[in-house]
């Protein structure tokens, strides 16, 4: 029973801080916009710099291996 005094206000805190964490989340915006990054992965490939560093990293395969051959 003893355990009772300090685990009530215990608990209550906790209720509190997690509350207090909740209204804190959303005052900074952490849930302003769940879609946006959800649905930003299927636009990568039309990304400019994407497609960039595709190309370049079929340049440098294909340049290894025409090395590849040529050294053969």
């Amino acid at each position: 029973m003893p355990a009772l005094y300090i685990l009530i206000p215990v608990a209550i805190g906790l209720v509190g801080f997690a509350i207090w964490l909740f209204f804190w989340a959303v005052d900074s915006g952490q849930y302003d916009d769940l879609d946006g990054p959800a649905h930003s992965i299927l636009f990568d490939d039309e990304d400019p710099g994407h497609k960039a560093g595709i190309a370049e990293a079929d340049e440098a395969e294909n340049d290894e291996q025409d090395k590849d051959r040529d050294g053969a």
